[in-house]
């Protein structure tokens, strides 16, 4: 069914409308329409799996009345493919997964006091805070469990938004997200062609078909022996592959980590980090020539080493960004390549109408940013003439293209250029210098004259908006380093990571929950049977007493008897994620790389930029408090006690 745009109105007239909405559902016998919590509240219509939601905060009515309206009314729909992939969280006793939210979702139900009783009821009456007058009163509006989206943003570090004066944005798979593994193609495809037409490699190269499915993000290459990498967050190899060749565990270990007095830190310059989609293209077209120099006759192969393969692959890919082999593409079929997101528009407005300064910082130049941003603003592909107003712009207060970053955030000396949107023309600026000499309200006459530049320097970029402390922005991009881990570190900027490839990572960790408490039970248990076994050891000479000498026999052949399996059930487990990498944020036992660098740098992270825009300028994000070893044996009740 589809529903009048009128609806998603937040004009007060609309109220009638959907109070006779309401009332027609009453009259047809239909039930069960779910009350959701976007942005300030505010009403709008989504799809899910069987139905349509008309969204609205709990807390604007009467739990009495809300209970019972969400109990009255449902409509049947047709089902969102965008949310068939939604499956999600961890804890069975809080949270439960939504299979259609396009927000994180609270969800009003008939569901007494008993059940909020069971998560919270208690804990309120031990702390003197249940009584009805004078304890916690919101508790009856929260639903039985609470509901984990795929559109969920989660915390590492607490942040409050209301102590964020701008927010930024970077564009590239982030703001505008890219169809896979058409928009990939265009590079590889690209890149096949120069490096056989302008530097000779092999003919053969041109039949390689681009295969994205292959790699996963967090992996290293290490271009001087054509490996590729998964290690875990105490930089131990747990996974490698000669080009598309598994590398065997004894090979793996001789090469990354019997070494004496010299452990590698994975940072030295044959080390390539796959941060970002964009490094798919890379790392396919290297694997690719690495098989043809192990097992073709080629002469010209056999004089290029590894390093120098990666250099052409890297300087290929990186020209097809700069000479119009993907660019003229994307603006000719932009349909084909760029996904449109509808809560885009609505996000980076209410940011303003919020008071918070909104900018624009991407690698991208003005050509490209004009091409992909005109068609995520009109939704469509529009006429010649409409593009050249570039409505977009009025969505941000400062836009600054072909920013070079990780440079940007930390070469303070770098040039500020104005860009004319007309034509993607370059004037120079006196920078800083320009805005003081302009004296009071030297930045707002400074961006009087144009907002839109090409490079520059983070220095420009906080005068330009009139901030001082790092601390009140918050800047949203899809790379680990160049746009996460140089901002927070180096600046002390907040920071939002974007992987579109979470929610396909979080439906399928909720489905093996079952699985992964069974592995987590048999390692425990072995770790207590090893405890065992040396108290054993520790009350006299084994060989000297028959019956600890039986026991230990027993325990060893238990322990290989639970290994076997437990090797089994854990490599069904990672495979299940993905069959030759596993996990993203998991390497064997252990956090990934990856897991930890995104733990480390990234104050929030999602799976797209507008799942900020589902959330209000007051929320405040909160994180989880993380154990050591000797706090998670002490918690578990089940398993564990004190002894003294």
């Amino acid at each position: 069914m589809k529903i009048s745009p009128l609806l998603q109105d937040k004009h007060p007239k609309l109220l009638g409308v959907r109070l006779l909405f309401v009332l027609i559902c009453i009259a047809t016998g239909t039930h069960s329409f779910q009350i959701t919590t976007p942005f300030h509240s505010t009403p709008r219509w989504r799809h899910s799996d069987s139905k349509i939601s008309i969204g609205h905060s709990p807390f604007s009515s009467s739990s009495s009345s809300s209970s019972s309206l969400s109990s009255s009314c449902s409509i049947k729909a047709k089902k969102n493919v965008d949310d068939e992939d939604t499956r999600h969280l961890v804890d069975d006793h809080h949270t439960t997964l939504d299979s259609s939210a396009s927000v994180a979702t609270t969800t009003t139900t008939t569901a007494t006091s008993s059940h909020h009783s069971s998560r919270y009821g208690s804990l309120l009456q031990d702390i003197g805070l249940g009584d009805k007058n004078h304890g916690v009163q919101s508790l009856e509006y929260l639903p039985a469990k609470r509901i984990v989206s795929k559109n969920e943003v989660f915390c590492n570090r607490e942040l409050k938004l209301e102590n964020i004066r701008a927010i930024g944005f970077d564009m590239d798979y982030t703001i505008a997200q890219y169809k896979q593994p058409a928009f990939d193609k265009l590079a590889f495809d690209g890149a096949k062609e120069k490096l056989v037409n302008k530097l000779g490699y092999p003919l053969k190269l041109l039949d390689v078909e681009y295969d994205h499915t292959f790699w996963v993000r967090g992996l290293i290459i290490d271009t001087q022996r054509g490996n590729f990498l998964k290690i875990d967050r105490h930089k131990y190899v747990r996974v490698a592959y000669h080009g598309f060749t598994r590398i065997s565990s004894r090979t793996r270990k001789d090469l990354y980590s019997r070494f004496f007095n010299q452990v590698p830190s994975f940072s030295e310059k044959q080390y390539v980090n796959m941060d970002t989609l964009f490094q798919f293209v890379d790392a396919s077209l290297f694997a690719s020539l690495i098989e043809m120099k192990d097992n073709d006759e080629n002469e010209f192969l056999d004089f290029k080493t590894y390093e120098e393969i990666y250099r052409d692959v890297r300087e290929c890919v990186d020209l097809c960004h700069r000479d119009g082999v993907i660019k003229d593409e994307v603006a000719r079929n932009p349909e084909k390549y760029i996904v449109l997101d509808d809560d885009l528009v609505p996000m980076l407005q209410r940011f303003r109408d919020d008071g918070i300064k909104v900018f624009l910082l991407t690698n991208s130049h003005w050509e490209y940013t004009s091409v992909a941003m005109n068609y995520l603003y009109h939704q469509a592909d529009v006429d010649a003439e409409l593009k050249l107003k570039n409505e977009w712009t009025d969505l941000f207060d400062l836009i600054v293209v072909g920013s070079c970053k990780p440079a940007y955030l930390v070469d303070p000396y770098l040039n500020l250029f104005r860009c004319d949107p007309k034509d993607g023309s370059l004037r120079n600026t006196d920078g800083l210098f320009e805005i003081e000499a302009l004296g009071v309200d030297g930045a707002k006459k400074f961006l009087s004259q144009g907002k839109i530049f090409q490079g520059g320097n983070w220095k420009h970029l906080t005068a330009m908006l009139e901030i001082e402390a790092g601390e009140e922005i918050l800047y949203v991009g899809d790379h680990l380093y160049s746009d996460v881990l140089r901002s927070k570190r180096t600046l002390g900027w907040r920071s939002v990571f974007i992987m579109p490839e979470l929610p396909e990572e979080m439906e399928t960790f909720y489905r093996l929950k079952p699985l992964q408490k069974k592995i987590n039970a048999l390692r425990k248990l072995r770790d207590e049977l090893s405890v065992y076994g040396d108290a054993l050891r520790q009350t006299g000479h084994a060989e000297d007493d028959a019956e600890i000498e039986t026991k230990l026999k027993i325990l060893e052949q238990d322990d290989e008897r639970i290994k076997v399996k437990l090797t089994a059930m854990a490599q069904e487990y990672h495979e299940a994620f993905h069959k030759i990498w596993g996990m993203m944020f998991q390497a064997g036992y252990q956090d990934s790389r990856l897991a930890y660098f995104v733990t480390n740098y990234a104050c929030l992270y999602t799976s797209k930029a507008t799942n900020l825009g589902l959330t209000s300028t007051k929320r405040a994000f909160r994180t989880n408090s993380g154990m050591l070893p000797h706090d998670s044996l002490l918690f578990d009740d089940d398993s564990s006690t004190f002894h003294i």
